[in-house]
């Protein structure tokens, strides 16, 4: 429970930290602090999940005394507290608030756990089903927060969201809009993992207004891939003999 107190008050601060409006240091504002939220939770439920395999690993070489009664008292209370926390934290949709749920997750599983090994305690007397239980609990936990720290460093390292990369912005784009005929230095991004973020330079027909086809980037781009930010660099017209200028089939062949 204190590990959860401490989960929440960190996303809750990044949250807070995250509403501040951008500066001349910071151009994109304050929000790349939820996925760092959401890193350093992932990271603790790993130690975390280390701690109680080491402890389960203990109690079945040692086979300590168990109060069964205590033991179910504890998890029930501990149970009931969790399950509020996570339906307070059911619609999270950030990074960050899905590490302070996969916190609370995790401490309901352990509540739900040590609530039967409690019962198994009580009916017959067999104190290793809490060691058992403990170790197939942190199976699942390290799952997921294995899950959250992956994502939230693949943000952190500015990679492409799922289901919006290079490929798939070329695609929203060739042909779809008037006066564009090629795209190329495609930069694709998200600041919090939610929406992405999209640079890019594109080739004009003759004659075509550059608002006009910007406007029409921007508005594609929010349409198809629910891209958050769209910076459009206007190249002269003509092809563009550079790699990046290349179809992404070609791109690594030299």
């Amino acid at each position: 429970m204190l590990a959860d107190s401490a989960s929440l008050l960190l996303a809750i601060l990044a949250i807070r930290i995250g509403r501040r409006p951008a500066s001349v240091r910071r151009t994109y504002g304050h929000r790349r602090y939820q996925p760092l939220a959401a890193f350093v939770n992932g990271q603790l439920l790993l130690a975390l999940t280390a701690w109680v395999v080491y402890e389960a690993v203990l109690r079945l070489l040692e086979r300590p005394a168990v109060n069964g009664r205590l033991m179910l008292a504890i998890a029930l209370i501990g149970g009931v507290a969790n399950i509020a926390a996570f339906m307070a934290l059911s619609g999270a949709r950030s990074l960050n608030e899905r590490g302070a749920r996969a916190h609370v997750l995790s401490d309901l599983l352990g509540s739900v756990a040590a609530s039967l090994a409690a019962l198994v305690i009580l009916v017959g007397g067999w104190t290793v089903a809490d060691p058992l239980l403990s170790l197939a609990v942190s199976a699942l936990i390290f799952r997921s927060a294995w899950a959250l720290t992956r994502e939230s460093a693949h943000v952190l390292l500015e990679g492409a969201p799922a289901g919006c990369d290079v490929e798939d912005v070329e695609s929203a784009l060739l042909g779809q809009v008037p006066g564009l005929i090629g795209v190329h230095h495609v930069h694709v991004w998200s600041i919090t993992g939610e929406h992405p973020t999209v640079t890019l330079h594109a080739n004009l027909a003759t004659g075509s207004r550059p608002g006009e086809v910007i406007a029409a980037i921007h508005a594609r781009l929010q349409e198809r891939l629910r891209v958050e930010h769209t910076t459009v660099q206007i190249e002269d017209e003509g092809a563009c003999d550079t790699p990046d200028c290349r179809p992404p089939a070609q791109r690594t062949g030299g």
